[in-house]
């Protein structure tokens, strides 16, 4: 009998022949109905889909949460695949249910308008990028869906770099609450991004030798990454030492989960500073190592980037060191104005 009824379920089933494809297993779904109209009419269209699809060459229609599942089996090796797994859970509810071929262009912008209001528009296109990946994959190598509507991404400012004074870092710190307070410490003594500093890791750190080694699997170019220590961040790591066995930075005793935060953002009011995001602190320190004198070749190693491009975007904020290799020429040229 194709339509069924099971003792651990109050919903009908279906059980249909096998098609080619399915490696000669019969299919067996639930109808997702209790009612036996709903669920014969159910077993209708699938029967005729199925026959479509082995005798005609359709493609069965698949929906957005078979290509998410699919997606998280495929790249469960990525670095990122945390990242992507917290970005797929703000947007399965906006996609949720609906067919793949279903999902177009109007449907991609108001995802894209409404993260936009959500966070920054850098922010933004992390999310329609991990779509379009997705869409990619079910469109180019699954073979799902024959086309994928077009996708812009919001036009990003690259050479953005919101710095902190020190004065306004220290009216931030002391608005902080303790843990966000030593991490945000923390991030601009190291350099450190926000995952690196979040779950940062006691086995990660040589106290004696003071310097910390983050896996080349935690750091966002894929190379371990050494950082020295200086004696800021050696206190901070003191008195951290003994509240957790594994992770450095914690909050009621667990990991730090979220650091932009209803607490990170109230803060920020209390201090009076806008337009500063967590990643801004990054550029705080890179910002603060060009005024101290620190040159390229060092803050590249220091940051762990592999490209000077972006190290080459602090280079406006100390001119001073370039006005001293320029002003050598003189002693070569021996120039003298005349009088």
């Amino acid at each position: 009998m194709s339509l069924y009824k099971r003792k651990d379920s109050p919903n009908w089933w279906v059980k249909l022949p096998p098609i080619p494809g399915e490696g000669g297993k019969p299919l067996q779904i639930s109808t997702g109905t209790a009612s036996k109209r709903d669920a014969q009419a159910f077993h209708d269209r699938l029967k005729v889909e199925r026959w479509e699809q082995a005798r005609l060459g359709v493609k069965p229609r698949r929906k957005w949460e078979d290509a998410v599942a699919k997606f998280l089996e495929e790249t469960s090796h990525k670095r990122t695949h945390k990242q992507d797994q917290a970005m797929l859970a703000w947007l399965t509810p906006e996609l949720g249910g609906k067919w793949l071929d279903e999902i177009d262009r109007a449907q991609i912008d108001r995802i894209k308008a409404k993260r936009a209001r959500i966070a920054s528009k850098a922010r933004a296109n992390r999310y329609l990028a991990l779509l379009r990946s997705i869409l990619r994959k079910a469109c180019h190598e699954w073979e799902w869906i024959d086309h994928i509507p077009k996708m812009t991404l919001f036009r990003e400012n690259n050479g953005r770099i919101r710095a902190l004074t020190r004065e306004e870092f220290w009216r931030l710190h002391r608005e902080l609450p303790p843990h966000l307070a030593d991490m945000a410490l923390f991030a601009v003594s190291t350099g450190l991004r926000a995952a690196n500093v979040r779950l940062l890791q006691w086995a990660w750190v040589d106290m004696p030798r003071r310097h910390m080694r983050i896996p080349a699997d935690q750091f966002k170019n894929g190379e371990a990454h050494g950082v020295p220590l200086n004696q800021t961040a050696m206190d901070i790591l003191n008195r951290r030492d003994g509240l957790n066995a594994k992770y450095v930075f914690t909050f009621n005793a667990k990991p730090v989960e979220q650091i932009s935060t209803r607490a990170w953002r109230a803060a920020l009011a209390r201090a009076g500073i806008e337009d500063f995001h967590w990643h801004d602190l990054r550029h705080t320190w890179a910002t603060w190592q060009r005024q101290a004198g620190t040159p390229t070749h060092e803050l590249q190693r220091l940051g762990g980037w592999k490209s000077l491009v972006m190290v080459e975007r602090y280079a406006h904020v100390a001119p001073e060191g370039l006005r001293v290799a320029a002003d050598r020429l003189d002693n070569v040229l021996g120039y003298t104005a005349a009088t």
